[in-house]
C-alpha cells in the first residue's frame, strides 16, 4: 500500500475509533455527566437561598456593644449542655451577623458538627442547625452537595462523579478533533434538518464551553475517590501540597501539608479534645490579630491534645484570598509559626482558586452566574446530543466491522495499536474508574457485535 494511502488508512482508523468512543462516553456517562452539572448549578445558586432560609440564624437586629467571644460561647454552652466539646468558633464577622459555635456530635456524620448561632451584643441563641466542612454550609445546600457528590449514597456513590469527570475532558477533546476533521474546507448549501440543526448547536456549545469542562474534569478529580488519592501522591511527591501551620508545641522544622479538600473529607472522625477555658477564646484571638490574621472572617480551633497549638485560620475564599493562618501556644498565647498565602507555591494557590471557582465563592455573584450559564449550557449540550442519537440512532452493519471499538483499534498499524493500549493502560492506572469504564465499554461493544452476527448467520 502507498505511503498516503496507508497514512489516510491509519488516519480513518483512529477518527473511527475517536468517533466510537465519543459515542460511547455520550451514550453511557452522558446521563452522569447532566446530574453532575445539575446538581452543581443548583449549589452554586443556592447562597442567596441559604441565607435567607436561615436568616434568623445567621443575622441579628440585636444592636450594642459585642460581648467577649468568651461569653459568647459561654451562652452556646449553656444552651447545648456544659460537658459538650466545641469543635471551633467562627466570630461574627460583620455587625449583625451571628457568631457560630460548633460542638463536636456523635450522632452526625463525617465533617458534620452541630453549630448554635449567638447574638454578639444579646447573647440570645439565634439558631441550631448543622454544618458541614470548613465551607460551613448549612442543611440546604449540605444536601446538594452531598447530592452532587454521590447521590446520597455515601462513598459508594461517588463512582458516578468520579465517572463523569474522568470522561468529560476526553470527550470534549474528542469533540473538537472530531468537527475539526470532519467539517468542509469551504461552506456548502445543505438543507437544514432536525439532525444537521442538533448538530450545529451541540457542536457549537462544545467549542464555546471546552475550557470550562475542562476545568472542571480537572478540579471535579482532585475531589475523586480514587484519582484523587493519585493526584495527592504526585502533588505530595512534587511538593506542591498546600502548606498547614506547624501545631507541635515541640520544635520542628517546616510546615506541614494538608490536602486542600478537607471540607470534603472527615475532619472530626476520631477527635479528642482537651479542655478549654472558654476566656481563652478570646487571648487566641487577640494574640492572632496581632500577628496579622487581618480577615473578619477567621476560625478558631482548639488544641486537638495537650501536645498541640491553637490554630486561628482567615476563611474568606473570594477575591483576594484570604487564607493565612496562625498557630498559638496554649501557654503564654505566643504565635509559634505562621503561614502566608502568598508564600504558598504557585500550584497550592491554583489548587486553592480553582477550588474556590468550582465551588463559585472566589468572584462572588458573577462566579456564580457562570457556572450556571456553564452548567445548563452543558446540560443543553447532552440533551441534544441524545437528540441527535434518537434522530439517527446507529445500527451495527455487518459490512461495516469497525463500528467497534475493538476492530476499529485492529485496523490501525501495529505501532498505533501499541501506542494506544500503552495511553489506555496508563490513564486506567491513574483514572481506575475510567479504567473499569473502558473494560465495560470494550466488552458492551464486543457482546452486541457478536450478537448481530449471531443474527446475521441464522438468517
Amino acid at each position: 500500500m502507498p505511503a498516503n494511502q496507508s497514512q489516510l488508512a491509519c488516519r480513518g482508523a483512529l477518527l473511527t475509533l475517536l468517533r466510537r468512543l465519543h459515542f460511547y462516553i455520550g451514550l453511557f456517562v452522558g446521563p452522569f455527566i447532566f446530574v453532575a452539572a445539575l446538581t452543581g448549578t443548583l449549589y452554586v445558586l443556592t447562597p442567596q437561598i441559604e441565607n435567607a432560609l436561615y436568616h434568623q440564624a445567621l443575622r441579628t437586629q440585636d444592636t450594642g456593644e459585642n460581648q467577649p467571644l468568651s461569653q459568647q460561647i459561654a451562652a452556646a454552652r449553656k444552651f447545648i449542655g456544659e460537658d459538650a466539646t466545641i469543635y471551633a468558633v467562627r466570630p461574627a464577622p460583620e455587625t449583625g451577623d451571628s457568631t457560630r459555635v460548633q460542638f463536636v456530635d456523635s450522632a452526625l456524620g463525617e465533617s458534620e458538627s452541630r453549630a448554635i448561632f449567638v447574638s454578639p451584643a444579646t447573647l440570645a441563641i439565634q439558631g441550631d442547625l448543622t454544618v458541614y466542612g470548613t465551607s460551613g454550609v448549612l442543611p440546604l445546600r449540605t444536601w446538594i452537595d452531598q447530592l452532587h457528590r454521590s447521590l446520597l449514597l455515601g462513598d459508594i456513590g461517588r463512582i458516578y462523579s468520579e465517572l463523569a469527570a474522568s470522561w468529560l475532558w476526553i470527550a470534549a477533546l474528542g469533540g473538537v478533533v472530531l468537527w475539526l476533521t470532519s467539517r468542509p474546507k469551504r461552506k456548502l448549501k445543505v438543507r437544514k434538518t432536525p439532525q444537521r440543526s442538533a448538530r450545529h448547536w451541540h457542536i457549537t456549545l462544545g467549542a464555546t464551553l471546552l475550557l470550562g469542562l475542562l476545568f472542571f474534569s480537572a478540579t471535579g478529580l482532585t475531589w475523586s475517590q480514587w484519582a484523587g488519592g493519585n493526584i495527592d501522591k504526585m502533588r505530595s511527591s512534587l511538593g506542591w501540597m498546600t502548606p498547614q501551620v506547624n501545631t507541635a508545641l515541640t520544635p520542628q522544622t517546616g510546615h506541614p501539608h494538608i490536602d486542600s479538600h478537607a471540607e470534603h473529607h472527615a475532619m472530626m472522625k476520631g477527635m479528642v479534645m482537651p479542655e478549654t477555658e472558654d476566656s481563652n477564646w478570646d487571648e487566641v484571638l487577640r494574640a492572632a490579630r496581632a500577628a496579622g490574621i487581618e480577615s473578619n472572617k477567621v476560625e478558631i480551633r482548639a488544641p486537638r491534645s495537650a501536645d498541640k497549638a491553637w490554630t486561628v485560620t482567615e476563611i474568606d475564599r473570594a477575591w483576594p484570598t484570604h487564607v493565612d493562618s496562625a498557630a498559638i501556644d496554649p501557654n503564654g498565647f505566643k504565635v509559634i509559626d505562621r503561614t502566608y498565602f502568598t508564600d504558598f507555591p504557585m500550584v497550592a494557590k491554583l489548587t486553592r482558586w480553582g477550588i474556590d471557582a468550582h465551588m463559585g465563592v472566589l468572584f462572588g455573584l458573577p462566579n456564580q452566574l457562570l457556572l450556571a450559564a456553564f452548567g445548563f449550557g452543558l446540560c443543553g449540550m447532552i440533551v441534544l446530543g441524545y437528540h441527535m442519537w434518537w434522530l439517527r440512532r446507529p445500527v451495527i452493519s455487518a459490512s461495516n466491522p469497525a463500528q467497534t471499538l475493538s476492530e476499529s483499534w485492529l485496523a490501525l498499524p501495529i505501532i498505533w495499536r501499541s501506542a494506544v493500549l500503552l495511553i489506555a493502560l496508563l490513564f486506567s492506572f491513574a483514572l481506575p474508574v475510567m479504567g473499569v469504564s473502558l473494560l465495560l465499554f470494550v466488552a458492551t461493544d464486543i457482546a452486541r457485535w457478536w450478537r448481530h452476527s449471531l443474527k446475521l448467520q441464522v438468517s
